[in-house]
C-alpha cells in the first residue's frame, strides 16, 4: 500500500461544452473553453510550478511562480488566470521563466524558516517541492533586515513575529510560515463559505488573520478543515501529523456521521489513523469535509471504548467480563428461554443506522429467520419513517430524488425543517456557493437558522409556529393554485389529472389561504405568497427538508404536502429540482433499504407478498411469517405488558434517542433479557444484561448508502480492537441461537442483498470498486445506476395528488405549559453524542443549552446562563438558558447530544398518524428559574454510574 495522490490541476475544470485546441510545448492540447493554461498543461502532462493555485479555489494569481511565456504576446501572464485560447503557443520553460522563478523563490525562501528537518510538513510541503522544481540552490538575501522569523531582531522584539496559535484543538497556526498565498482565505470563503479568514495588513504586514485578529478557536472558524487542505506549508497543520509524522499509506473509505456521505483518504501508519483527508473524487463531497469527518475520529481509540463481552443476571449487578463464546452462549440461552416462556414472538430487534447494509442485512435476516418473527425496526421509525410512506404514495419510491451535484443547477431552493449548515455541513457549503452565485432561498423554520444567516446569501425566511407544516404548505399550494401558476403541462402527461383536480379544489379553498392560515401560523400572508410564487416561477426549485418535516403528528401529511407541491409546479425529474430528504445517520437510507421495518423485506417489498416472501425462503432455506411484527413503541408497550421480553440493539441508543425518556425507562426494565452491541456503555446499556463490544467504521468492510441513494465502500484499514466486525458477531450469535449464516467477507453479502433486492440487482462490490459510487436503481436499466429519478415518469406510473388536511396536534400549550419547545442539532456534535462527546468537539458544546426569546426569559427572571427547569406533562430537567432572538417569542430550543440533560424526558407519546414516528419537534412546555438539577435527573444520574460499573476481573488460582 502506499499514499494516494491525487493531481491538483491548479485551477477548477471548466464546464464548457466548447472546446479549444492550442499547443503547450510543442504538443497539441485540447480543452473546454474556459479552461486555464495551467491547468490544460497539467491534463497534457506538464506540471507548471505553482503556489498560491488549487483546482478547489478560483485562480487567484498573486504567487507569481507559474508565469509563462505566449508567442505574439508581450510579458510573462500567470498560467492560472490566463484562459486558453485557439490557436496560442505556449511555452512553459524558458531561460527568462527559469530566472524569474528562481527570483520569486528566493525571496519567499528569504522570509521564511529553514527548519525543514524538523518541521511537521518535511515530505508534504509544496514550497519544499516548488523550490526544487524551480531549481533554487542559493538565496542572496539575508534574516538581516526585516522578518517573521524571528521572535527577536537585533536583540530586541521583532514587531513583525507572531506566535503560534494552537487555540483549535485539531490543528495549529503558525505565521512564521505562512507566505501569504491566501489559499486558506478563498477556501473558507468558496469552498466552506464562512468567510472566518481574511488578510490583514498590506504589503510586508500582510498576515492570514481570523476574524478581527482573533484565536482561531474563538474567531467564527467552523473547524471544516478547508483551510488547513489548503495550506501549502506548514502554516496550518493537524496536530495529529505534529505528533505522529506524515502518513505512509492511505486508504479511501466513507465517513460514518451524518447521511451526506463523505469520502476520505484514511492517511496511516501502520494501523495508526494519522489524518482523515477529504477525497477529491468522493461524489458527495467532491474534497470537502466539516469538523466531525475531518477530526473527530478520535473516539475509535477513547479510553472509554468497551473492547470485552461483558453478561450480568441482573441490571443492578455490576458487569462481568466474559470471552465471547460465554456472552454469546449465555445471550442465546436468555433468548430461548424467553421465547419457550412467552412464546416466539416475545423477542425482537433494532437494526442501526451507524452499521453498514451488510450488518443491517444480517439482523433483520437473523430476526426474521432466527428469530422467527417480524419484530425488526430500526432508528428510522423516529426520524424519517413519514418520508418513506409520503414519498412511496405519491412518487412510488421511499427516497430523495437527486444527487447532490444536482443543487448546482437550482434557482430556487427551499428548506424546510432543516438546519443544513449545522446537521449537513458539507452539503451546506455546495448549497450556499450556489446561493452566492445568485440562486434564491427560502427557508421555512422556526428558528432563524444559520442558513438564513449565512454571509452573502439573502434568504425569505418563513418563521411559522412548531407543527403546522401542513397548514403552511397548504397555504403555499393555495398560492401556487389560485394565480394560475401550476405547470398544467406537467401534471396532465405525469400525475393522475382526476387526483390533481379535487386536490387543486381542495387547496383553492378559502380556509386554506395565506391570510386564513396565518392566525395558526404564525406566518406573514405578504412573505408566504412571495416565496410561492417564488417557488412556482423562479426556474430549476428544489425543496430539501429534514427532521422538522417528519418528527409531527401529521409527519407523513406533510411530506405528501412537499410531493404535492413539486408535482404542481413540475419541479421533478431533472437536474436542479427534485423533492430531498437530509438524513441524519450516515446509513438510515442504508438500514431502510435493507428490510428494516417490520412490514418490509429489503427493497421496500411488503412480507405480506408470497412471491416476494418465497424468494427470501428459497434462499434461507426457512419458513418466513406473513404477519408484520412490532414497530419501537409497540415493542416498548408490549414489555411494560409482559408480553415482549427480549431486545438486541445493535449500534443505537434508544434511551437517549427515542421520546418520553421514563416509558423507554420502564420498558427496558421489564424485559428480561436486553442485549446491546455498541462501542460506549450507552444509555441504553443501563438496562441491559448483555454488552456486545461493537467495531467502528475504521475497522469493517461494508458499505453505506447515503441521503442521496450513493453505495458507498467502507474499508478496514485497522484491525477491529473488539476481536471481531460487527456483521461477525450477529453471525455467530445467529450460530449460537441454532441459525447457521454462512459468510466469508461482507462482498458476499452484498452478493445475496443484490440477487433478492430489484433496486440492488447491478451492485457489486467489483462495481463500486470500478466506479467509486452508484446510486439505486442500479439493476440492467440502469446499469450505473440512477441520480436523478422519475426522469420522463413516476416509479409507481402516474403521480398522485393526496389531500392534506391540516389537523393541529393534540399537544397543545395552555396556562400550565404556555411554550413550545422544538429540537435540534448543532454543528459540532452527533446525534446522541455517544462518538462527539468522547473528542476534542467538546470544546464547542460542552452542555446541551436552552434557546429562549428575551421577551419569554424576562418574563420568568432568567438571564443568559442561568438554570432553568424546562418541564412538560411528561416530565422535566433542567438545564442553562441562552437567550437569543433567534427563536421567536412562544418558541424555546434545545438540542439532544448530552445524556446528563436527557432532553427526552420532555418530549412526549404523540406521533405521526402513519407511522409512529414521535412528535419531538412540539412539546408544550414552561421554564423557570432553577437551581440545579431535578431529583429524577440525579435519581437517572445515581442509577447510570451504578448500572455501569464493571467487576475486577478474578485472576485463575495458580
Amino acid at each position: 500500500m502506499s499514499l494516494i495522490h491525487e493531481t491538483d490541476f491548479g485551477t477548477p475544470e471548466s464546464k464548457s461544452e466548447t472546446m479549444v485546441t492550442l499547443t503547450i510545448d510543442g504538443k497539441p492540447v485540447t480543452v473546454p473553453e474556459g479552461t486555464s493554461i495551467m491547468r490544460a498543461a497539467m491534463e497534457a502532462g506538464t506540471q507548471i510550478p505553482k503556489l498560491c493555485a488549487t483546482d478547489m479555489v478560483d485562480a487567484f494569481g498573486s504567487c507569481r511562480l507559474c508565469l509563462v511565456e505566449i508567442e505574439g504576446r508581450a510579458g510573462t501572464p500567470a498560467s492560472c488566470t490566463t484562459p486558453v485560447m485557439p490557436g496560442l503557443v505556449v511555452h512553459t520553460q524558458t531561460e527568462r521563466l527559469k530566472k524569474l522563478r528562481k527570483g520569486v523563490m528566493e525571496l519567499y525562501i528569504s522570509d521564511h524558516p529553514l527548519d525543514c528537518l524538523t518541521c511537521a510538513a518535511n515530505g508534504d510541503c509544496e514550497l519544499q517541492d516548488m523550490a526544487g522544481a524551480v531549481g533554487l540552490r542559493d538565496v542572496r538575501y539575508g534574516y538581516e533586515g526585516e522578518n517573521h522569523v524571528f521572535a527577536k531582531s537585533n536583540g530586541a522584539a521583532n514587531p513583525a513575529w507572531m506566535p503560534k496559535d494552537e487555540s483549535n484543538p485539531y490543528f495549529t497556526y503558525d505565521p512564521s510560515k505562512c507566505i501569504v498565498c491566501s489559499r486558506c482565505v478563498r477556501a473558507c470563503e468558496e469552498v466552506q463559505g464562512t468567510f472566518a479568514l481574511t488578510i490583514a495588513g498590506r504589503g510586508f504586514d500582510s498576515r492570514v488573520s481570523p476574524g478581527m485578529s482573533e484565536s482561531f478557536l474563538g474567531s467564527e472558524c467552523v473547524s471544516c478543515g478547508a483551510c488547513v487542505q489548503a495550506c501549502p506549508t506548514a502554516t496550518l497543520t493537524e496536530k495529529s501529523v505534529i505528533e505522529i509524522g506524515q502518513p505512509e499509506h492511505s486508504v479511501v473509505t466513507t465517513c460514518a456521521y451524518c447521511g451526506v456521505g463523505c469520502a476520505f483518504k484514511a492517511e496511516m501508519r501502520g494501523e495508526e489513523v494519522v489524518r482523515m483527508a477529504p477525497y477529491k473524487d468522493g461524489k458527495a463531497n467532491r474534497g470537502h469535509s466539516c469538523v466531525k469527518g475531518r477530526f473527530a475520529w478520535g473516539y475509535t481509540t477513547h479510553k472509554e471504548r468497551i473492547l470485552k463481552p461483558m453478561i450480568r443476571e441482573r441490571i443492578e449487578d455490576p458487569w462481568r467480563e466474559v470471552s465471547w463464546d460465554e456472552a454469546l452462549g449465555f445471550a442465546a440461552a436468555k433468548f430461548k428461554d424467553i421465547q419457550q416462556k412467552y412464546g416466539r414472538d416475545a423477542v425482537g430487534g433494532i437494526t442501526s443506522s451507524r452499521c453498514t447494509n451488510e450488518e443491517t442485512y444480517l439482523v433483520q435476516k437473523l430476526i426474521r429467520a432466527g428469530f422467527g418473527n417480524n419484530n425488526v425496526d430500526t432508528c428510522a421509525r423516529v426520524c424519517h419513517s413519514p418520508t418513506g410512506y409520503g414519498l412511496s404514495q405519491t412518487f412510488g419510491t421511499s427516497a430523495g430524488t437527486q444527487d447532490f451535484d444536482s443543487v448546482e443547477h437550482s434557482d430556487v431552493v427551499m428548506i424546510i425543517g432543516a438546519n443544513p449548515a449545522s446537521a449537513h455541513p458539507v452539503f451546506a457549503s455546495r448549497l450556499k456557493k450556489r446561493l452566492r452565485q445568485g440562486a434564491r432561498l427560502i427557508v421555512i423554520d422556526p428558528r432563524r437558522t444559520e442558513m438564513v444567516e449565512s454571509p452573502h446569501v439573502q434568504a425569505l425566511h418563513l418563521p411559522l409556529m412548531p407543527g403546522t407544516n401542513v397548514a403552511v404548505l397548504t397555504a403555499l399550494a393555495h398560492v401556487i393554485v389560485t394565480e394560475g401558476l401550476v405547470n398544467e403541462a406537467f401534471v396532465r402527461e405525469r400525475c393522475d389529472w382526476s387526483e390533481f383536480e379535487d386536490w387543486a379544489a381542495f387547496v383553492a379553498q378559502p380556509k386554506n389561504s395565506p391570510e386564513a392560515t396565518a392566525i395558526m401560523t404564525g406566518v406573514d400572508p405578504k412573505d408566504l405568497r412571495e416565496a410561492a410564487r417564488l417557488y412556482a416561477t423562479g426556474g430549476n426549485a428544489a425543496i430539501y427538508y429534514g427532521l422538522g418535516v417528519t418528527e409531527h403528528s401529521q409527519g407523513s401529511t406533510t411530506v405528501i404536502a412537499i410531493a404535492n407541491l413539486a408535482m404542481a409546479t413540475g419541479n421533478v425529474g431533472r437536474p436542479g429540482v427534485g423533492v430531498n430528504q437530509l438524513r441524519g445517520q450516515n446509513n438510515v437510507q442504508g438500514s431502510c433499504d435493507m428490510g428494516s421495518f417490520p412490514h418490509e423485506l429489503t427493497g421496500y417489498r411488503h412480507i405480506s407478498g408470497d412471491a416476494v416472501r418465497e424468494q427470501f425462503e428459497a434462499l434461507w432455506n426457512v419458513k418466513l411469517n406473513k404477519e408484520p411484527g412490532l414497530r419501537i413503541p409497540n415493542m416498548f408497550d408490549a414489555a411494560i405488558e409482559g408480553t415482549y421480553m427480549g431486545l438486541y440493539v445493535q449500534g443505537e441508543d434508544i434511551l437517549q434517542s427515542d421520546p418520553n425518556t421514563k416509558h423507554v425507562v420502564a420498558a427496558l426494565s421489564s424485559m428480561e433479557c436486553v442485549i446491546v452491541h455498541d462501542l460506549f456503555l450507552n444509555e441504553t446499556a443501563n438496562y441491559a444484561h448483555v454488552f456486545l463490544p461493537g467495531s467502528t467504521f475504521l475497522e469493517k468492510d461494508g458499505t453505506f448508502t447515503n441521503a442521496e441513494r450513493r453505495i458507498q465502500l467502507v474499508r478496514k484499514v485497522m484491525t477491529p480492537r473488539n476481536g471481531y466486525a460487527d456483521w461477525e458477531v450477529t453471525i455467530l450469535l445467529a450460530k449460537a441461537m441454532g441459525f447457521e449464516m454462512h459468510y466469508n467477507h461482507p462482498s458476499e453479502i452484498m452478493d445475496e442483498i443484490a440477487a433478492l433486492t430489484p433496486t440492488f440487482a447491478g451492485v457489486s462490490y467489483a462495481k463500486l470498486e470500478e466506479l467509486g459510487s452508484v446510486q439505486w436503481p442500479c439493476n440492467e436499466k440502469a446499469p450505473e445506476g440512477t441520480p436523478v429519478m422519475h426522469i420522463g415518469g413516476f416509479v409507481r406510473g402516474k403521480g398522485k395528488f393526496i389531500i392534506t388536511e391540516y389537523i393541529a396536534t393534540d399537544e397543545r400549550t395552555g396556562p400550565r405549559y404556555p411554550l413550545l419547545l422544538t429540537t435540534g442539532r448543532i454543528l459540532s456534535q452527533y446525534n446522541v453524542g455517544a462518538q462527539t462527546r468522547r473528542t476534542d468537539n467538546v470544546v464547542w458544546h460542552a452542555e446541551d443549552r436552552l434557546e429562549i426569546h428575551p421577551h419569554d426569559a424576562e418574563q420568568r427572571g432568567v438571564r443568559d446562563g442561568d438554570w432553568v427547569r424546562l418541564a412538560s406533562r411528561a416530565g422535566e430537567t433542567t438545564l442553562r438558558a441562552l437567550i437569543t432572538d433567534r427563536v421567536a417569542p412562544g418558541v424555546v430550543y434545545t438540542t439532544f447530544h448530552h445524556p446528563d440533560t436527557q432532553a427526552n424526558v420532555i418530549t412526549t407519546d404523540f406521533s405521526d398518524w402513519a407511522t409512529n414516528c414521535p412528535e419531538y419537534k412540539v412539546t408544550a412546555v414552561q421554564v423557570s428559574p432553577s437551581n440545579g438539577p431535578t431529583d429524577w435527573q440525579k435519581a437517572y444520574d445515581e442509577q447510570a454510574r451504578h448500572s455501569r460499573r464493571i467487576a475486577p476481573a478474578v485472576e485463575a488460582a495458580e
